[in-house]
């Protein structure tokens, strides 16, 4: 089952979904799932930090404003930048999805955004990169990540670097964080966007907590994300159109209706 549409009308109705964005960033996602009649449970699989060294990445991020081609992949990676110094370019901006370009367009910066898809493969087939060749390309994000844009865009003939404006970590879970886990109902949808927050997720878990975490409808932002909670053991995957919030809460939706819809065949 895929989203249907950013623009789903159906409801969660007392559904409980789980939220796995990094700490501090579920609230708003949170919220839109009380208004649609769901439970949020936040468990954060990621923890945000800003970058150790800031004098040293804040001369990183002044000497990339320069560069021809500038990447932000996430708002955090935007406010950690901008918290640095304040943004002065020329160049191409990139933003990898709207939430994105909407961080930068609040500090004045209008951004390109994939349409398609809203991922390193998306960012790839914008018409700015196709023609790299000598061209500077900077990515302003944490270290760790897939790789893909860097081995690519290299490929392409592009000079690559990084500034790692903040990093992520393990989150810090709590025994209210396992106990919730561990009464979760079967019926719960978890959104996963992040392979690196179910790799952390299922370290940082119980054994016992994560088989229950693992019970539940894995709402799946991409289909690399999808294999990735299948292997983990997850065996209830779903795939959502995106990241998008949208995406993501109207898949939810099918998944909690349906799962309803089977309950009540069955007199559960």
């Amino acid at each position: 089952m895929s989203a249907q549409s950013s623009q789903h009308g159906g409801v969660l109705a007392g559904c409980t979904v789980v939220i796995t964005r990094p700490a501090g960033t579920g609230s708003t996602l949170a919220r839109r799932v009380r208004a649609l009649g769901g439970v949020p449970l936040l468990l954060p699989g990621v923890s945000l930090r800003a970058a150790p060294d800031r004098e040293s990445v804040r001369a990183e991020w002044e000497k990339a404003q320069r560069d021809d081609v500038l990447i932000f992949t996430s708002p955090t990676a935007v406010r950690h930048a901008v918290a640095l110094a304040p943004p002065s370019t020329r160049a191409s901006v990139i933003a990898v999805g709207q939430s994105t370009a909407r961080a930068l367009h609040r500090h004045g910066i209008d951004a390109q955004v994939p349409v398609a898809r809203q991922d390193s493969e998306g960012v790839l087939d914008l018409p700015v990169l196709q023609h790299a060749q000598d061209r500077h390309v900077t990515l302003i994000t944490a270290p760790d990540g897939r790789g893909l844009l860097q081995q690519q865009l290299a490929a392409r003939g592009a000079a690559v670097r990084e500034v790692h404006v903040y990093r992520r970590t393990a989150p810090r879970l709590g025994r209210r964080h396992i106990q919730a886990v561990q009464h979760l109902p079967a019926t719960a949808c978890v959104l996963l966007s992040s392979a690196e927050s179910i790799q952390h997720l299922q370290t940082q878990l119980p054994e016992e907590a994560w088989r229950r975490l693992c019970s539940a409808n894995a709402i799946a932002s991409s289909e690399r994300i999808a294999d990735q909670a299948r292997s983990s053991g997850f065996s209830r995957v779903y795939l959502a159109r995106s990241a998008v919030s949208d995406d993501l809460l109207a898949c939810a939706c099918d998944v909690c209706s349906h799962t309803c819809h089977e309950a009540d065949r069955l007199g559960c």
